[in-house]
């Protein structure tokens, strides 16, 4: 209840913050590359040391393909149905196909699950959503938007993320046991993403872009928080039988509200702009009431 309160408390400071103009558009952009390069490989360094290896690992990262993959397909048949464009159905796809995994789902995580479980959540977040923005996400955008992209730009962006490359340290260092010091400190950083990341959030939102972008904004949210969720808690834990807590954290990370950086890759290339804003300002609030509801549902499965 305390890192609930906490999360809370977080989100509303920095929406707070953004109305009454303390920030400009460049807080959030400092903030996050604090998480980034601070934060979240602080956490990747400590969890994926302890991680246990195994093919099941598999399944955390490919939950974020799946919910994505399933999301560009059903979005180019609604695109159909309703006359979008292709710059719709893209901004969607980056949206609503993928998830808010980190900034949002690993305090969540931390919340519901337990810290223990971070290192699950990064799989999900580094090896499934990161790379499906990073490398079909970027190339639809792209493509939509006229610019060139090339295999090298797709390879840096992947190979010089630093989570990435620390998740990867992490689990090679595994034979070698952490000091007591290195454990201390790598917590101690790790422990500013909650706080920072819901701040980070709650200063991007803006709700003025609503109008009209309802219909849109109904289907691509109910994708997001209901269907995609459901698609996966079906494949996983009842196809798939896995109900072990590594598949129940996967199933609540599909939870997760709109990727804010799928929706800032969509401003900077002109891909409806405002449904993008919309998605994740009210994907956001709504993700806060729905993922205790998701919660309750996993643990009954």
């Amino acid at each position: 209840m305390e890192n609930f309160l906490l999360l809370g408390i977080c989100f509303a400071l920095g929406l707070a913050m953004r109305v009454a103009g303390v920030i400009d558009e460049k807080g959030p952009a400092a903030l996050n590359a604090v998480i980034i390069y601070m934060s979240m490989p602080a956490l990747a360094l400590l969890y994926a040391h302890s991680l246990p290896l195994g093919v099941d690992l598999l399944l955390p990262a490919a939950m974020a393909w799946i919910v994505f993959g399933v999301g560009y397909a059903l979005f180019v048949l609604l695109g159909r149905r309703f006359g979008w464009d292709e710059k719709t159905v893209v901004c969607l796809t980056l949206c609503v196909g993928l998830g808010n995994t980190s900034f949002v789902g690993l305090p969540m995580i931390e919340t519901f699950f337990g810290p223990e479980y971070i290192g699950v959540g990064m799989l999900c977040d580094t090896g499934g959503t990161f790379l499906a923005l990073a490398i079909p996400g970027i190339i639809l955008a792209a493509k939509v938007s006229g610019e060139k992209v090339s295999g090298l730009m797709v390879a840096k962006k992947v190979f010089l993320f630093p989570p990435f490359i620390a998740i990867l340290l992490g689990i090679a260092l595994q034979p070698i046991a952490y000091p007591e010091w290195l454990t201390g400190v790598l917590s101690r950083l790790g422990s500013t993403l909650s706080p920072l990341a819901l701040l980070s959030v709650g200063m991007t939102l803006c709700f003025s872009a609503i109008h009209g972008n309802v219909r849109e904004l109904f289907i691509g949210l109910g994708y997001k928080l209901v269907f995609a969720p459901l698609i996966i808690l079906i494949l996983y834990m009842v196809i798939l039988g896995k109900t072990d807590v590594i598949s129940q954290v996967t199933v609540f990370e599909a939870a997760m509200g709109p990727m804010v950086t799928g929706g800032i890759i969509c401003m900077s290339h002109g891909l409806r702009p405002s449904l993008a804003v919309a998605l994740v300002g009210v994907g956001t609030l709504l993700a806060f009431v729905t993922l205790p509801v998701w919660y309750a549902v996993i643990q009954a499965v």
